[in-house]
Order: structure tokens, then sequence, then C-alpha cells
């Protein structure tokens, strides 16, 4: 039912996205040529693609990389975001040039769920999306694409389909995995609420830490965190025969949602008890010892450790979902 490949957010210092244009930059990134070799490597059979990167590439540069990628039998995403990584319309540019249907949209640069952060912006952020989403909507229909909006650790369910219902059929959602703890709910419940618009999925996962503020969500290979797979796909499985999907290993810094301090809550609308609680609940499974050392070796300014870090973890994460039946590795390392 997934048609899993990559994206490279897990891949970010590989690649030569993590502190770019600083002097802690990888100088060896492997590009969207080692992004595609490591795709090729995994069996991957869906790509979606940082839209800054395909934005630099000529007309003839785009039919090339679409004719390669229908050899390579990959489906294409373009990974944009709003106000963010470039002008929307480079995206639909992209899109048209490589066939894709998808453009996967991030909303906020938000993160940890921190609404609070942006005190009475919030009210006038959400005021912008929506507007944005009214214009741009029609615009993808119209064209035969998705904007599969994403929960970047900044919306919760009932949130991302009121969006949905404003921007009409040419806005669904890109389900990210990890991101329901960030805004405190549980992923099942977060995954019954959105099945209906889901339209592309990023497969995260973290181990969850709990502190004296709340939890903080650490990166880990995909299938060894608190995410329960098998569960979610089969929810997903119920409404589509088959969805893109991605795997995407959590950032290199450590997300702290800092639930237990009363300002965090600002910003969010009322929820229940049991609904807390059922996502307290999920965040136990593979919990990380509250006095482990949670950093990775970004945190710790280890930069000679980071590519061997992030390639084993997504091997193993590949080999995990090939596990649980949810990926087909037609060559494994």
């Amino acid at each position: 039912m997934l048609r899993v490949g990559l994206n490279p957010y897990g891949l970010t210092y590989h690649l030569g996205l993590q502190g770019r244009g600083t002097p802690r930059a990888n100088p060896k990134g492997a590009g969207l040529e080692g992004f595609i070799a490591l795709a090729e490597e995994l069996g991957a059979r869906t790509l979606e693609i940082y839209d800054p990167w395909l934005a630099e590439m000529s007309d003839y540069g785009l039919t090339a990389l679409k004719e390669r990628l229908d050899g390579l039998g990959m489906t294409p995403v373009v990974s944009a975001g709003l106000n963010m990584m470039g002008p929307l319309e480079s995206a639909f540019r992209s899109a048209r040039s490589l066939g894709a249907k998808t453009i996967r949209l991030g909303l906020t640069p938000v993160l940890c769920g921190d609404r609070n952060a942006w005190g009475d912006k919030w009210g006038e952020l959400n005021a912008s999306i929506r507007s944005a989403l009214q214009q741009w909507g029609p615009r993808a229909e119209a064209e035969g694409r998705v904007l599969a909006i994403e929960n970047h650790q900044d919306f919760g369910s009932a949130e991302l389909v009121a969006f949905c219902e404003t921007g009409g059929r040419g806005v669904g959602i890109t389900f990210d995995t990890g991101n329901t703890f960030p805004v405190a709910e549980a992923p099942l419940d977060f995954t019954r609420r959105i099945a209906p618009y889901v339209r592309h999925v990023h497969l995260k996962d973290y181990r969850v830490q709990f502190t004296g503020e709340g939890y903080r969500l650490v990166r880990c290979a995909i299938g060894d965190g608190a995410v329960p797979f098998s569960d979610l796909a089969a929810l997903l499985g119920d409404l589509h025969d088959e969805l893109t999907a991605v795997l995407e290993p959590g950032a290199l810094e450590a997300r702290h949602v800092r639930f237990l301090l009363d300002d965090w809550w600002n910003g969010y609308p009322p929820k229940t008890a049991r609904e807390f609680a059922a996502c307290l609940a999920a965040a136990q499974k593979n919990r990380l010892p509250d006095d482990a050392d949670f950093r990775t070796p970004w945190e710790r300014g280890v930069d000679g450790a980071l590519v061997s870090y992030e390639l084993d973890m997504i091997r193993r994460s590949a080999a995990n979902m090939k596990e649980l039946g949810l990926m087909t590795l037609e060559n494994p390392s």
C-alpha cells in the first residue's frame, strides 16, 4: 500500500543541507546525485526532492531528470514550503516538468509545538495560511495536482482537516508520523482523524525522553521508537489502495516539547484529559531513560561522525520497514 522511498531531511549533513552557508556545512555534500544514488541502493519507489535543487535546473535538465526517474521507477514528489524554500510558483514549475502529482508543503517554521513563541502573531499566521490555500488549492486542482500540507510540529489533526476543507480538492495532507507528539496527540488518534485527507506520508519515528518540562523527542532509526507503524498503516490502508511515502529520520537536533509549562499551551484549543493521556501512553513505547545522553554527533560537535551516522540510520530504517512488510528492498545492503 505504501510506495516507500526517500526524502532529504533525514540525511541533511550527508547531502550538504545541514548548516549550509556556515563553517559547519559538509564540504563534500553529496547533493542531488548522491541522493539519487542512495535511493537506487535502497530500491526507493518514491523520491521527494528539495525544490531549491530543482529551481536551479534548466527546463532541459528537469526533462532529463524526469526521464531518469521514470526509468528507475521512482514517483517524484516536489518538496516545498509556504513562504519558505523559495516561491511556490517554482514548485509548480518543477512539478509540471517532472510530472509530479504531489507537492509537499510545509506551512510554518514552528517546531516543538511551540505556538507560544509566536504570541499574538499565531492568529495572523493562521489567517495567512487559510488565504494562501484558498488561492493555491484551486490552482493545484486545475492542474491535476495536490498541495499536501504537512504537520510540521505546528498543527493538530483537526486543524489540518479544516485547512483541507478551506482549500478544496487541491489540498491534502502530508502525514509526518512522528509529528503527532509535538502537538500532544497520540499517533493513532491523529491518524484516524486525518486519514481521508492523507496524500503522502513521511515515515518518522522518535524515542521519547521525559524531562522536568515535558518530553524530548530524540532521533532514532524508523521502527526503533514510539510510533506504532503497523497499526497506523492499517488505518491508512482501509481508505487508500496506494500512497507515496518516504523515510525521514528526525532532525539532528532533539525537539523539546515543554507541555508542563503553562505558557506552552497558549494558542491551543481545549484538550480532554483522556486525549492527552493517550498521547503520554503512546510515548512510553521504547522510551529513552531520563538520564541517557540524547545528543546526536551534530549536537556533540563530532562532525566527522555524521555521514556514517546518517547513512547507518537510513539503512537500518529501511531494514525495519522491510521487516514490518511496509517496504520492499530490491537491493538490500
